[in-house]
């Protein structure tokens, strides 16, 4: 299959003030997010993608911008609600300190697949819809453009953390060991047996070798020599 490249969103109004957004419309990245997301997009700029999927959010609109301004050519950019953001419900636009507060606080960090946010969605319902979003727009690029196909999927940071671990084989239950910052890069790809997952939540260093480099399905016995040689 091809290759996905999972990017959160750099830092917005919200991070930075506790408030957890989620679906709330005209939440843009801060200063410090846009340098995040362009730094981001410096990081992707030896990769030729294939294309930039976002969620339709502003936050994650920005940072697919960002990135496609360093890349060369036109590139197909389409919006997925599947990617969206969690619906949080009530609990939408509430400080995070606040909401620390709720009985339902614990569960959501030991047992999510037992959420369900108070006029919102599930946990569970939130990873089965960004996963088959992922998996989705992954065979169509590789269909139209081969197993070297490499991808960006722009998202939020409970939607990164669902689809990894379920990359992983994870339960849901597990995902809260999972951090994904903000403009992090994860990096899974699809093979016909099970995913595999070469990074996860990196903010820096090289990722030109997915120019050249097909990953493959088969996990090297040992280790492997990784995807290019040492540098000198």
């Amino acid at each position: 299959m091809a290759t996905v490249i999972l990017v959160r969103h750099g830092r917005t109004t919200a991070n930075a003030t506790g408030v957890l957004a989620g679906r709330t419309l005209g939440v843009s990245l801060d200063q410090i997010g846009r340098e995040q997301a362009a730094l981001t997009g410096e990081r992707l700029a030896p990769v030729p993608l294939v294309g930039v999927v976002s969620s339709p959010l502003e936050r994650c609109r920005q940072t697919a911008q960002l990135i496609i301004d360093h890349q060369v050519g036109s590139l197909v950019t389409p919006l997925d609600e599947g990617l969206t953001e969690c619906d949080y419900g009530r609990w939408q636009g509430r400080t995070l300190s606040d909401l620390a507060t709720e009985n339902l606080w614990s569960v959501v960090q030991t047992q999510p697949s037992a959420v369900v946010f108070p006029g919102g969605e599930s946990m569970a319902a939130m990873q089965a819809r960004s996963v088959a979003a992922i998996r989705r727009q992954d065979a169509a690029f590789e269909a139209e453009h081969g197993p070297g196909a490499v991808w960006v999927a722009v998202s939020h940071g409970d939607i990164i953390k669902s689809i990894l671990a379920d990359a992983l084989g994870m339960h849901l239950d597990l995902f809260q060991r999972i951090n994904v910052g903000p403009a992090s890069v994860s990096i899974v790809r699809y093979g016909a047996g099970r995913p595999s997952v070469h990074a996860t939540n990196t903010d820096g260093g090289d990722l030109s070798w997915l120019a050249t480099s097909i990953l493959s399905a088969d996990a090297p016995v040992g280790g492997g020599a990784g995807p290019q040689a040492p540098r000198t």
